[in-house]
């Protein structure tokens, strides 16, 4: 029997307007020490978000979500975050900020596989 691991994941939200607190699920970012992983994903749906909020700058949120992905990858051109340790990552983009790219509360789970549960959460909380 394959032995369970605790992750914890975060929804990646985009919040246009922080003053009214109304968000759309864009992405998921889950930290499982027991493997070693931390990876983000995200979809923008431009439509969506266009319906959702017309003033938006679309090309500034794609910017910061693909940050968001690479200090989750650790990527060496994505600056002195992506650089820390998985766990000190996870912390940093998990932080509470009040900005148009925001994450949920962290919750917790067991898993076998997180880049499985990854997807898994994805297609359900965004998908």
């Amino acid at each position: 029997m394959q032995e369970k691991n605790l992750y914890e994941y975060a929804v990646i939200r985009i919040m246009p307007r922080v003053e009214r607190e109304e968000f759309l699920n864009v992405g998921v970012i889950l930290y499982c020490a027991g493997k070693k992983f931390l990876q983000a994903n995200y979809m923008l749906q431009t439509e969506r978000v266009v319906s959702f909020c017309h003033t938006c700058d679309l090309l500034e949120i794609e910017t910061y979500l693909k940050a968001f992905k690479q200090i989750a990858h650790g990527a060496t051109d994505a600056g002195p975050i992506s650089k820390l340790p998985p766990a000190a990552r996870f912390r940093w983009l998990t932080a509470t900020r009040s900005t148009v790219v925001q994450t949920s509360k962290v919750h917790p789970g067991m898993c076998i596989e997180p880049a499985l549960m990854l997807q898994k959460l994805f297609n359900d909380l965004v998908g």
